[in-house]
């Protein structure tokens, strides 16, 4: 089926597009190879478009080069896709490959990825899946680490991440303090409840903390027994990178970084049940609540209290304890936010809709459920937005993290359309802000409170389809409403005439990363290569995320380059935007000494930092990929020292973890 007309769907801002020209040794179509690593990188990401037949030019804008011959591209793609030596699974249907015709009489084909479930990642290329499995990272494709393909098959075999016996651990490792206050919670709660009566071991099997595998003739603790009641040093020793982290936050301006906090520092047991018991009191403390009476009875068990606490539920059982991040609660002056290593087992869209359930640790649920925290229906999250929507409070953010894995959740204490917050902007804008419709002014007020707002954020709030939220924010653009920085699915709309904002930016939550062993730098004072580290270079995957043209048809070429000049974002440099710096024979040429060797001397790597980034803002991804080392590792060892020494300089200075952060080195004095 031909089709001329791009549908709504297509254009949608949140969706990833990678463009390839597709047109072989004569012109006339030829399956690009290269596209495989981008199909990779979407099915284990958050899915995305690929469009064949297309250039980007210089200036980032589209021209439809197009082909003669689609049919012998369409044969290529579908006989590769149904060949496992070449991909792992065929994740299309016919519906997902379509052909669009340009006024020049030639063929584009677009195909769009949908994200893989668990248990079809990872989808990898040429038959390996260490070697042929790519996630998506910003606007690049990178090969997975071998740790991080080792998770995405454990998840894909493993429904219950934590029913595993741990060889080498007894009821000698738990905590019988937590234990016990564990039993005594659940006869307090459900005194005929039968497992009241079992002995410590037979109760332990009964919750899920003690198992047997008939097959293999063996028995012991679960990773559930031994997180839920173990002692802190019997759990690090089998979870290496296991942390539990709480911060209480002081106002914003303030200097102190936290007033309050609760790590495993050996004064308490470290495990999970005495870390949820010790933080809710922390969470709900000074929390006002209303006087209501339920019988004779006061209720103290408010929505917001109900909404906390199935949060900090939810993150402690849906955590990979097996990815090098925390789980980290705060408590701050205007909200509360949760993170927990590893992404959503469901998209976040299903999360939010509830229903859907599919828990990593389903021993760990069953304990919570047990004394009445937590459920089995899918609807902790979905219950978390219901219960925080009572109070009128601003809906509740969710997102996922790529690098590091993790999810990330944040309750505000702000309401959606608070008055002091409509005064300012009807004084910035005048009757120009009567003229905004609701939805207008949700976008503008959400951008005014929360630093800068997002089509992904505002389908959170409004009801609308993420390409009628792409043509609202672009309409404010055009009216002066908003300011966008960045591209694509990264880009954020800040008010009109202010700066980046950020009002958490002294929040620990937003920290992108934790100290791990192989970020720490090495005794002989060498950095390593991360070799499994592929992402964004150069090469021939190339993101665009413009819009195409004023509507829906590709009518003509010229149409098609002129596309957005109005949400063209300015760089700080003239020509900055027509330049790749991983196509850049000078850059490359500067970073050899890093990128050529497996293990460079510390103090070389940030030394090359400094010539790279010396007149120029380069991103963490860029730097990654000039240097050929893993961002998270740059981040954490050279560039976060390198910012607070002020030898480099943020392009966003204000927002610490803006998306589209990029950094540049000072100038000196004598310069």
């Amino acid at each position: 089926m031909t089709d001329s007309i791009f549908t709504s769907d297509f254009l949608q801002e949140d969706s990833d597009l990678e463009v390839k020209l597709a047109g072989g040794r004569d012109g006339k179509g030829w399956l690009p190879e290269d596209m495989w690593e981008t199909y990779s990188a979407f099915a284990n990401t958050d899915g995305g478009i690929i469009l064949l037949g297309v250039k980007e030019l210089k200036n980032g804008k589209l021209d439809p080069v197009g082909m003669e011959k689609p049919e012998r591209v369409l044969d290529q793609l579908w006989s590769h896709l149904n060949n496992p030596n070449k991909v792992s699974k065929n994740l299309l249907q016919p519906s997902d490959v379509t052909r669009h015709v340009t006024d020049r009489g030639t063929w584009i084909i677009s195909i769009r990825v949908p994200r893989a479930t668990r248990t079809e990642q990872p989808v990898f290329i040429n038959g390996n899946p260490h070697s042929g499995t790519y996630k998506r990272l910003h606007t690049g494709d990178y090969r997975c680490r071998e740790e991080q393909v080792n998770r995405m098959l454990a998840e894909k075999t493993q429904d219950a991440r934590d029913a595993r016996i741990l060889e080498g651990f007894s009821l000698e490792d738990i905590d019988m303090d937590s234990f016990k206050a564990y039993r005594n919670q659940l006869a307090a709660l459900k005194p005929d409840h039968p497992y009241n009566n079992a002995e410590n071991q037979e109760f332990m099997r009964l919750i899920g903390g003690w198992a047997r595998d008939r097959q293999k003739h063996v028995e012991g603790l679960t990773l559930a027994g031994l997180l839920m009641f173990g002692k802190q040093v019997s759990i690090q020793e089998a979870v290496n990178h296991y942390f539990v982290d709480y911060r209480e936050i002081p106002v914003a301006g303030t200097k102190t970084q936290w007033i309050d906090r609760i790590t495993p520092d050996g004064t308490w047991s470290g495990n999970l049940y005495d870390f949820y018991r010790r933080t809710i009191k922390k969470l709900f403390h000074d929390i006002k609540v209303p006087f209501k009476l339920v019988g004779q009875e006061r209720e103290d068990d408010t929505p917001v209290h109900k909404a906390i606490r199935e949060a900090l539920v939810n993150a402690i059982i849906h955590a990979d304890y097996s990815a090098p991040v925390s789980i980290l609660v705060e408590k701050a002056p205007d909200h509360f936010g949760f993170r927990n290593p590893g992404r959503m087992r469901i998209p976040v869209d299903k999360a939010l809709e509830g229903g859907t359930s599919d828990s990593r640790n389903r021993s760990l649920q069953k304990m919570f459920s047990l004394i009445n925290l937590g459920e089995q229906a899918g609807s902790g999250i979905s219950r978390v937005v219901e219960n925080w929507k009572t109070q009128h409070y601003r809906m509740p953010e969710l997102w996922e993290n790529d690098e590091p894995e993790s999810t990330m959740m944040r309750l505000r204490m702000v309401s959606l359309l608070p008055e002091n917050i409509i005064q300012e902007l009807k004084n910035q804008f005048g009757s120009r802000f009567n003229d905004l419709s609701n939805d207008e002014r949700l976008a503008l007020v959400t951008a005014k409170i929360e630093g800068f707002v997002t089509n992904t954020r505002l389908q959170q709030i409004c009801q609308l389809h993420p390409r009628d939220i792409t043509l609202l924010l672009k309409k404010m653009v055009s009216g002066s409403y908003l300011i966008p920085d960045g591209q694509g699915r990264a880009t954020t709309y800040r008010v009109a005439g202010s700066e980046p904002l950020d009002l958490a930016k002294s929040s620990a939550f937003l920290d992108e990363g934790n100290a791990t062993e192989e970020n720490l730098e090495r005794s002989d004072g060498l950095t390593p290569r991360s070799d499994g580290f592929e992402g964004a270079d150069g090469g021939n995957t190339l993101t665009i995320n413009k819009e195409w043209g004023s509507g829906n048809f590709i009518s003509s070429s010229d149409d098609l380059v002129s596309s957005s000049d109005d949400l063209d974002v300015k760089t700080d440099e003239e020509g900055d935007e027509d330049r790749d710096p991983l196509k850049d024979v000078h850059l490359l040429e500067m970073a050899k000494p890093i990128s050529g060797t497996k293990y460079a001397n510390s103090e070389l790597v940030r030394e090359t930092i400094l010539k790279l980034c010396k007149g120029r803002f380069l991103s963490l991804v860029e730097l990654a990929g000039l240097l050929r080392r893993g961002p998270n590792d740059l981040r954490q060892r050279f560039v976060k020292d390198l910012v607070e020494s002020g030898e480099l300089l943020r392009r966003f200075p204000e927002v610490p973890h803006h998306e589209q952060q990029a950094y540049r080195t000072a100038e000196s004095k004598d310069e």
